[in-house]
């Protein structure tokens, strides 16, 4: 390959030292709510590596969620209240014997049953909550569309809310689940769609995964899956990524890096014990595994490093016969448009409509 073939690739792929800033396909509004963050740039490496021992994960884990948690409430600060909401939490219990909060939205007066959102909220499976400021604001923004939706407060691999490995934040979605099946009636809820972004993507995709192994799909209408973080394989060197899902090349260090999520794997999986059971990382599932499985939206952002494991999964679908579309977000990175309410407000309430639309039109 010649060196101006390699800088007409997309990316690192043609330009090891491109960042969001310098890529252009980058939308310039989110560069601008990034900046003050130093997140418009590629951040330094991770100061430890995945078989660094336990303690200094959790502990960096720990600090991750703190940075995270600073950035998202940065985000949200400011942002109108949406009126004409009721709130309330329900506290179930799960198979561990622990206490699940889930945050219950519905539209002040609504009359009649409306479609129902099981959201999982993002992190890795290891950090960030659903209490945090973002999401709050994502359920409250979606419920105002007409929804009744259901935040889960699953248990993290690590953070404020950890440290428990794989099955414990999975076990506690197909908890929370259950219980929003079985209180349809009480809820008002009509169908009821599945949906997370990011780890809350990946958990997303297991919990079908994991009701159709346990008799329970009639739980579940819909799926809808946004920037899901399934593979499990950013360990690995650059050319295996790029062999396998370029984009983890072409975008790693874009707001987020493989450096960083193959610590989680590690913290989310120790020891590499589950690394290619659909449940844990459900990109390693096969057609016979999803088939049967009800209609699904996979949802990716073109600046992403998670992009071409989406869209993956997505093919997988339609190879299994599902009832599958995927759409993808221009000039946005990991999960900008769940992000940027106030620096590209159209961005972010198209992803809003388009999961309404979902649920909307699905039928029990």
């Amino acid at each position: 390959m010649t060196a101006s073939t390699e800088t007409q690739r997309p990316g690192r792929l043609g330009d090891p030292e491109r960042n969001l800033r310098t890529d252009p396909r980058t939308d310039p509004r989110t560069l601008a709510a990034l900046a003050p963050f130093g997140l418009d740039v590629n951040g330094a490496p991770a100061p430890l590596t995945p078989d660094a021992p336990r303690e200094q994960q959790l502990e960096y884990a720990m600090a991750a969620e703190a940075g995270f948690e600073a950035v998202f409430a940065a985000l949200a600060d400011g942002l109108e209240p949406i009126e004409g909401i009721e709130h309330r939490t329900e506290t179930i219990t799960g198979p561990a014997g622990n206490d699940i909060t889930l945050y219950i939205s519905r539209p002040a007066g609504a009359t009649g049953p409306l479609p129902g959102i099981l959201h999982i909220h993002g992190g890795g499976m290891v950090i960030l909550q659903a209490a945090g400021p973002l999401y709050c604001r994502l359920r409250d923004e979606l419920t105002a569309t007409g929804l009744v939706v259901v935040g889960v407060e699953y248990r993290n691999g690590a953070g404020v809310l950890g440290a428990h490995p794989f099955p414990a934040g999975l076990d506690d979605c197909a908890a929370a689940l259950a219980w929003t099946h079985e209180h349809r009636a009480e809820l008002g809820i009509s169908t009821l769609t599945v949906a997370g972004e990011s780890g809350g993507g990946n958990l997303t995709l297991a919990t079908a995964i994991r009701a159709k192994r346990d008799g329970m799909l009639d739980a579940i209408d819909g799926v809808y899956a946004m920037v899901p973080y399934i593979s499990g394989i950013y360990g690995r060197s650059a050319a295996e990524r790029e062999a396998e899902l370029p984009s983890l090349v072409e975008c790693d260090g874009y707001f987020i890096s493989c450096d960083l999520m193959g610590v989680f794997v590690e913290v989310y999986d120790p020891g590499a014990a589950h690394a290619t059971d659909p449940l844990c990382w459900p990109y390693h599932a096969t057609a016979d595994d999803l088939a049967g499985l009800p209609p699904h939206v996979i949802s990716v952002c073109e600046v992403d490093p998670l992009r071409d494991e989406g869209l993956a999964y997505h093919r997988t679908l339609l190879e299994a016969g599902v009832d599958a579309r995927s759409r993808t977000v221009p000039g946005a990175c990991h999960a900008a448009d769940l992000m940027f309410r106030a620096a590209a407000p159209d961005m972010y309430l198209a992803t809003v409509q388009d999961v309404h639309d979902f649920a909307a039109g699905l039928t029990g």
